[in-house]
């Protein structure tokens, strides 16, 4: 697998799971309704199966690895669905998560 295709994978883990997340938060927090929760939890359904196309057969170095993606996805997410504006911490903090990726999952091992 390349790391193109790794990457994407990656990213589309991110939107179903975060997409997912906020739904939900949405349809309890913000009283949306059951609608909103349901498709909450069809979004999470659906990143746990983009995670098992990795081509990676460990799974504790694949959730590891996309951690970092999450969080730096989860800033973004805000970002855009909600206004927030990290600071400088939180943009330093989710680059050294994405060093951390490229480390567990794309170091060369022997």
């Amino acid at each position: 697998m390349t790391i193109a295709r790794s990457l994407l994978l990656f990213v589309l883990a991110a939107v179903a799971e975060i997409s997912g997340a906020w739904l939900v938060w949405q349809g309890v927090r913000e009283h949306r309704g059951l609608a909103w929760i349901g498709g909450g939890v069809l979004a999470l359904g659906l990143y746990g199966f983009v995670a098992t196309l990795q081509s990676e057969v460990h799974f504790g170095r694949v959730l590891a690895a996309y951690g970092g993606v999450f969080v730096a996805g989860s800033l973004a997410w805000g970002m855009v669905m909600d206004g927030f504006r990290p600071d400088r911490w939180d943009v330093i903090g989710a680059l050294v998560c994405l060093a951390g990726v490229a480390v567990i999952m794309y170091a060369p091992r022997g």
